[in-house]
C-alpha cells in the first residue's frame, strides 16, 4: 500500500513546477539589440496597452514619461542605456517582461593582413576591426588558390589569426582571401588577392648585440641572429639592413648587407653614445621586416691619465704656498706719514682693504 504522506509531498512537489514553468513561460525574457542613435519601444509581454505597469533599467524605476501605455519609449538610445529592463504588473508587482539591451553598431569593413614569416611553410592571417561594435561579431574567414578551397587553422592566441599550409611552393596562381563579419545588427566583408612572393616579410632579427672595439674610438661591433621564426636560411638566406645615429643627432646612416650576422661599424663619433636597429629580408622576394629592438653603445674612450710627476708635484706644492699672505700689521698705516683731516678714516680703510684680501686668499 503506498504512503499517503509520500503520496502528498509528490502532488505538492508536481504543483509546485508546473507553477514555477507557467510563471516564466509568461515572461519572455530575451536579448534585445538596438543601433546606438535608435528609437526603441519595448511591449510588456501579453500586457494590454493600456494596464498599469512599472519598468526598472538595472534595477532603477524608470519615469512614466517615458511610457506610452504599457508600452516603454527610448528616444535616441546610447551605450549607457545598456543593461536588464523589468516589466511589473502595477498591482501586483508580478514580473510580466524582461529584456537585455545592448546598444552596438553595425561593424564596419573589417582590415585584414595575410603575411608568410616562415617561408616557405606557410602563411597567416590576422584582421580586426577600425572600430569598436560594442556587441558580439562573430568572423569567417575562406582562402582559395585558384579554384582550391583551403583550411585556414584558427589559432587559439590571438583569436583573430589563422595559418594556412603551402600545398605547393613557386606558384604563379594568385590566392584570395575573404573575411566576413557579422553581428546581430548587420554584416561586412573584405577581399585581398596576392601572389605568394608578395607577402613573404621576415619577423627583425633577434639578439642585436653592439660593443665598443677597445683601442679604437671609432668603432662598434654589431652582431645579431636570424629570426628563430625563419625555418631555413641555408636554402632561403636573408640579408640584412642596419641602421645607427648617435643620440645628439635625428639623421640615420644605413649599411645593407648581402651576407653574415656581424658588422663594425667605423666611422662613430668618439664618445657618443649611439643607437642601433637591424632589419631583415629575402635574398630575392618579398619585403623588409620591421626594425629589431633597439640598442645602445658607445665607442672606446681612453681612460684619463693622473699627474704624478716629481716636477708637477713641485709645481703644486709652491701655486699652494703662494696663495698665502701675511697678516696685515700696524706699519701699513703710519699716522705720521698721513696728512690731513681723514687721515684716520684712511688708515682704517686700508687695514680692512688688506684684512679682506688675505682673508679671500686663504
Amino acid at each position: 500500500m503506498a504512503n499517503p504522506v509520500r503520496s502528498a509531498c509528490c502532488v505538492v512537489l508536481a504543483a509546485v513546477v508546473v507553477v514555477y514553468a507557467q510563471r516564466h513561460s509568461q515572461q519572455d525574457s530575451h536579448i534585445q539589440y538596438e543601433r546606438v542613435g535608435a528609437d526603441v519601444t519595448m511591449k510588456c509581454g501579453s500586457m494590454d496597452w493600456d494596464a498599469a505597469v512599472t519598468w526598472t533599467a538595472n534595477g532603477t524605476d524608470i519615469d512614466e514619461s517615458h511610457l506610452n501605455g504599457s508600452y516603454l519609449i527610448l528616444k535616441n538610445v546610447d551605450l549607457s542605456q545598456s543593461g536588464q529592463y523589468y516589466c511589473y504588473e502595477g498591482s501586483s508587482w508580478h514580473l510580466k517582461y524582461q529584456t537585455y539591451l545592448k546598444v552596438g553598431m553595425p561593424p564596419k569593413e573589417p582590415v585584414l593582413m595575410c603575411r608568410s614569416n616562415n617561408y616557405p611553410k606557410g602563411f597567416y592571417c590576422s584582421w580586426h576591426l577600425p572600430t569598436p561594435t560594442y556587441i558580439p561579431n562573430f568572423f569567417n574567414i575562406s582562402v582559395i588558390h585558384g579554384t582550391k578551397d583551403m583550411v585556414c587553422e584558427k589559432d587559439a592566441t590571438p583569436k583573430n589569426r589563422c595559418h594556412i599550409r603551402y600545398l605547393q611552393l613557386f606558384s604563379t596562381v594568385k590566392y584570395k582571401v575573404t573575411l566576413t563579419v557579422t553581428n546581430a545588427l548587420g554584416k561586412n566583408f573584405t577581399t585581398l588577392t596576392f601572389d605568394e612572393f608578395a607577402i613573404v616579410k621576415p619577423d627583425p632579427p633577434e639578439s642585436v648585440v653592439a660593443k665598443p672595439v677597445p683601442n679604437n674610438p671609432r668603432r662598434l661591433e654589431v652582431s645579431w641572429q636570424n629570426p628563430s621564426s625563419w625555418p631555413d636560411p641555408e636554402s632561403f638566406p636573408l640579408k640584412f639592413f642596419l641602421r645607427y645615429r648617435p643620440l645628439i643627432l635625428d639623421q640615420w646612416q644605413h649599411v645593407e648587407l648581402s651576407d653574415g650576422t656581424s658588422h663594425t661599424i667605423t666611422d662613430a663619433y668618439a664618445g657618443k653614445e649611439y643607437i642601433i636597429q637591424v632589419a631583415a629580408k629575402d635574398n630575392d622576394i618579398g619585403t623588409w621586416s620591421d626594425w629589431s629592438v633597439a640598442v645602445h653603445a658607445t665607442p672606446w674612450t681612453e681612460e684619463p691619465k693622473h699627474l704624478t710627476t716629481e716636477a708637477q708635484i713641485t709645481e703644486t706644492t709652491s701655486v699652494s704656498t703662494s696663495s698665502f699672505m701675511a697678516p696685515p700689521t700696524t706699519k701699513i698705516c703710519d699716522k705720521g706719514a698721513v696728512v690731513g683731516s681723514g687721515a684716520m678714516a684712511v688708515c682704517w680703510t686700508a687695514g680692512l682693504v688688506v684684512a679682506a684680501y688675505s682673508v679671500l686668499f686663504i
